[in-house]
């Protein structure tokens, strides 16, 4: 058998996870040229919310960032998480804004993009995976993992098959609550393998600490890749760590050949960088081995835990708890990912803090009922589905048909704040940030020339 590959994730997944999408460029620069000799498979560098977090929070330009690791990683493939027609943002952008992103992604440096829909709509991959084909790049369609009445294996397969036949290069499994346990990953894989002629991944977190052993079924029957971080960025909400992964492969037919001194090398690198950003180790915590009840991701509890706060309501995060996976099933069991978790969370809180379910409820919840999202996976409760929409009426068709472009309009707004393409897709996406970041930048570029008194 093949060696098992590994794509590291801890310059965007595993801070995503553990440090709220906190590490700066300049926190990865000194370590790049030692992570490419490693041999990883890809480098998860790009992309989910590190887009947003670069410019919001860091005074980053995310552009930037991947041609400054373009430059310094020149063995390693650089890939990048995309969610579909929702690209790094947390609704549906149009066709014209999908396409420049893409092909500008990828001009930029991303050899693989994986992408993936929340709701597992693969009319929501369609746009995307065909201007990544047009550009040249490895396109790995994803599978959003998660455990329902409606989600079986002969679904995830009925999925993969048509990924494979909309011209997938690969498939990855994408658990992002880890969830897929052990012997289900060994099934799904065994059945993948079977019936795909493409490569297939597995992706999860750490969460429960499921994570080693699903790898290990998952290598055992015939997974070619494995998303795995460095141990710092490990464990917890996280991926597992690579070091152990490593190791526990080391006798066996799928020996990575990865060299562990030179990943601890690394991974002291990563723990001075954690101990100087004041950031915490990946634990894992009752409350997140308890996504075996409820299902929802580490980073949604952490959020929540902040919204309830605020409400002076944190006492009641349990009857949260106990609501998610009600609303959840009543809005037809949606995986608990971006930004379906957002969806499904806030209107939990609601429910709870307002004291009658669905009183109140949120515009994006009354778009999802609709079908601006795309399809549910599974039927849509009818009463929760009249007291939610009223007068309001469904879509069927594939959600980017209702939207008009984007481009042109974006760049005569912000003008000659943009001084390229990508400026403008930023602000396409996120209009309010990205505008403030120019002037933000222009205003420093103007004082950086007055001269000194």
């Amino acid at each position: 058998m093949e060696k098992l590959k590994i794509t590291d994730t801890t310059m965007r997944d595993g801070h995503q996870s553990l440090w709220a999408t906190r590490m700066m460029t300049e926190d990865m620069l000194p370590i790049l040229e030692e992570v490419d000799k490693v041999g990883y498979h890809s480098l998860e560098v790009w992309g989910g919310a590190t887009f947003d977090t670069c410019i919001r929070f860091l005074d980053e330009d995310p552009w930037e960032r991947l041609r400054t690791i373009r430059k310094h990683v020149k063995n390693t493939k650089l890939q990048m998480l995309l969610r579909g027609q929702n690209l790094v943002g947390y609704a549906n952008y149009p066709d014209d804004v999908v396409e420049r992103f893409v092909i500008k992604a990828a001009e930029n440096g991303i050899d693989i993009f994986r992408i993936f829909d929340a709701l597992n709509d693969v009319r929501n991959l369609q746009k995307s995976m065909q201007v990544a084909k047009s550009t040249g790049a490895h396109i790995q369609a994803s599978v959003s993992y998660t455990v329902s009445p409606v989600h079986t294996l002969e679904k995830y397969v009925e999925m993969s098959l048509k990924l494979q036949d909309m011209g997938a290069d690969s498939i990855c499994i994408k658990d992002m609550a880890g969830l897929l346990s052990p012997y289900v990953a060994f099934d799904l894989v065994s059945e993948l393998k079977k019936q795909l002629s493409i490569p297939i991944q597995v992706h999860t977190h750490y969460t429960g600490g499921m994570a080693i052993a699903t790898y290990l079924k998952s290598a055992e029957a015939g997974a070619d890749v494995v998303d795995t971080a460095s141990v710092p960025l490990a464990f917890g909400t996280s991926q597992p760590p690579v070091e152990t992964l490593v190791r526990l492969m080391q006798e066996g037919p799928r020996d990575t050949g990865l060299d562990l001194h030179r990943l601890f090398e690394i991974a002291d690198y990563f723990e001075e960088v954690r101990i100087r950003r004041g950031h915490e180790r990946g634990v894992t915590r009752i409350n997140h081995m308890r996504v075996f009840e409820h299902q929802i991701p580490g980073g949604m509890i952490s959020n929540f835990v902040e919204q309830l706060k605020e409400q002076g309501a944190i006492n009641r995060m349990q009857e949260f708890l106990d609501e998610v996976p009600k609303v959840r099933e009543e809005l037809g069991y949606p995986p608990l990912v971006t930004p379906t978790s957002q969806i499904v969370g806030t209107q939990a809180v609601m429910n709870v803090l307002s004291g009658a379910r669905y009183r109140m409820v949120p515009n994006e919840v009354k778009k999802y009922v609709q079908g601006y999202y795309g399809l549910a996976p599974g039927k849509i409760d009818e009463d929760i589905k009249k007291k939610i929409l009223g007068k309001l009426k469904e879509i069927d068709c594939r959600p980017a048909d209702m939207l008009a472009p984007r481009m042109e309009e974006a760049k005569k707004e912000i003008g000659d704040l943009a001084r390229s393409e990508e400026d403008v897709l930023s602000y396409a996406l996120f209009p309010a940030v990205a505008k403030a970041f120019f002037e933000k930048r222009l205003e420093k570029e103007q004082a950086a020339k007055q001269p000194e008194e």
